[in-house]
């Protein structure tokens, strides 16, 4: 599994990519000025990063994402959960629900998640 490392600053960039996709790169550097008040040059230099590390693509001045958001997280909670917890999900659950209980809606959706996701 590629696992994409991303500055605060790069990953506040992905999400306006993210939330604008398909956008023009001319676009997009406006878009940094107004939300991000990051410089022409600022733009393009981590938008070439971001390239370069398989998350975004810019065609013929297109910016647009070859992994979506969701993926990114995802891959992000997997590399947590294998570096926090020896990739053992038992113990990242007990962790993150510590001394709370959960409710009757919770319970049910964790049990429906285990049954479509057990190995048979």
């Amino acid at each position: 599994m590629k696992i994409y490392k991303l500055a605060e600053s790069e990953e506040r960039f992905a999400e306006l990519i993210w939330r604008n996709e398909p956008i023009g790169s001319g676009d997009l550097v406006k878009l940094s000025e107004n939300e991000m008040k990051w410089k022409k040059s600022t733009t393009y230099t981590v938008l070439k990063k971001l390239c370069e590390k398989g998350i975004f693509q810019n065609e013929n001045a297109q910016v647009s994402s070859l992994i979506t958001k969701d993926e990114y997280y995802a891959k992000q909670s997997v590399h947590f959960v294998e570096e926090t917890f020896g990739g053992s999900l038992p113990k990242f659950l007990t962790a993150f629900i510590g001394g709370s209980k959960l409710n009757k809606h919770q319970a049910e959706e964790l049990k429906r998640l285990i049954d479509e996701h057990k190995e048979v």
